[in-house]
């Protein structure tokens, strides 16, 4: 990354350099206030946000709530991980949750802040919902998260760490992908092959 910065400025080019992260790389995630880096990727995350913060970068964070409704669902409630009105509140010191999109990115800010990156922004690289092949894994339910997901990150409310501000956020994915590993994986697409849609999208 820094050497690739220091290429990009030789010609005089202004791009931000960054690198996407996985949920997986924290090891506490509940509550969000309690967001922490597994101790083995703490070192190279703090390099990082260190160039992030100086450089004023964003980190990219792929955030799936899907996967975490479907790794623990006796707990995760699936109204909260779409974004709907359900039976679960998290409360967190000064800070309400009403769905797991913003507790997750929130726990990866809180994550950065510990190893210095309390100025990064945060930019969700990838977020999604297959529309088939596994656990509440559906077209209705796949709409659901992605239309609440767009009215959500642009409705300028931010996250409960980061109130007031769109957040930046990229839907995977564009295509269903009929060459991956069957089940869910060839599934998030908005669109079949034959160009499709899986479902309608309300903000467009």
């Amino acid at each position: 990354m820094r050497n690739l910065d220091a290429a990009i400025a030789a010609a005089n080019l202004s791009i931000p350099v960054s690198t996407a992260v996985s949920m997986q790389t924290l090891s506490t995630s509940y509550p969000p206030s309690a967001g922490a880096f597994a101790e083995g990727a703490k070192p190279l995350m703090a390099e990082i946000a260190e160039l992030l913060a100086r450089k004023k970068y964003p980190l990219l964070v792929n955030v799936y709530p899907y996967f975490a409704r479907v790794g623990d669902p006796l707990n995760v409630e699936l109204d909260y991980a779409l974004f709907r009105e359900g039976e679960t509140v998290v409360h967190d010191g000064r800070n309400t949750y009403l769905n797991l999109f913003d507790a997750m990115t929130d726990a990866a800010y809180a994550a950065l802040e510990k190893v210095g990156g309390a100025d990064v922004e945060i930019v969700v690289s990838e977020t999604g919902w297959p529309s088939d092949g596994g656990r509440d894994a559906s077209i209705e339910n796949a709409g659901t998260y992605v239309n609440n997901l767009m009215g959500h990150v642009s409705s300028g409310k931010g996250t409960p760490m980061r109130p007031g501000k769109d957040i930046q956020t990229y839907i995977f994915s564009m295509f269903n992908e009929n060459q991956k590993a069957e089940g869910v994986e060839q599934h998030w697409g908005l669109h079949y092959s034959n160009l499709t849609p899986v479902y309608q999208l309300d903000h467009l």
